[in-house]
């Protein structure tokens, strides 16, 4: 299955990356593989996590405080959002 990111999820993971590389040398990459692992983990059980709407699921990090959201469509796995889980629920929905 296809995978592609949103414009913003992309900047999203840039900035979190820079921002865990500025608190701790090697953290960025740390949260890195972590997205990394999630991503593996949609795309084996794409159904496999919290419905946040009829198409938009949610994974949660394991470590960091990140979820990603996304959506299954025909062919592929859109990511919409790498979310910090204590910003403003549900902001990313303007981007549908």
């Amino acid at each position: 299955m296809k995978l592609s990111f949103l414009e913003a999820a992309e900047a999203e993971l840039q900035a979190a990356m820079d921002y865990y590389n500025l608190q701790k040398s090697g953290l960025g990459q740390e949260f890195l593989a972590e997205i990394k692992a999630m991503i593996d983990r949609i795309t084996n059980f794409p159904e496999a996590w919290q419905p946040l709407s009829r198409r938009t699921r949610r994974c949660l990090s394991r470590r960091f405080p990140y979820g990603i959201i996304y959506q299954i469509r025909d062919d592929e796995i859109l990511i919409i959002a790498v979310s910090h889980l204590h910003q403003k629920p549900m902001y990313w929905q303007d981007r549908l």
